[in-house]
């Protein structure tokens, strides 16, 4: 598959996602609220005969961000 990688149209190659680990990182805002939030992989793409600085193959990978917010009862809409 033809993809744009830094304003050069690349030939890359879909890889299978056989495991994932994907934590939550939580934030205690000031007004009480826990926000939490993780970056889940929905694709990934090796970009064919492109390398970083240490000789390995370079990815693209498309995500989605994941958000929960908890806040406490008094910020929350009555009714």
């Amino acid at each position: 598959m033809k993809v744009n990688f830094g304003g050069e149209e690349v030939e890359a190659f879909p890889v299978e996602i056989n495991q994932s680990n994907e934590h939550w990182n939580q934030y205690l805002l000031d007004d009480g609220t826990v926000v939490k939030m993780k970056l889940v992989a929905t694709k990934v793409m090796r970009v064919d005969n492109k390398f970083d600085m240490e000789g390995n193959p370079l990815y693209i990978i498309q995500s989605t961000n994941i958000t929960s917010v908890s806040a406490p009862d008094n910020l929350k809409k009555k009714g």
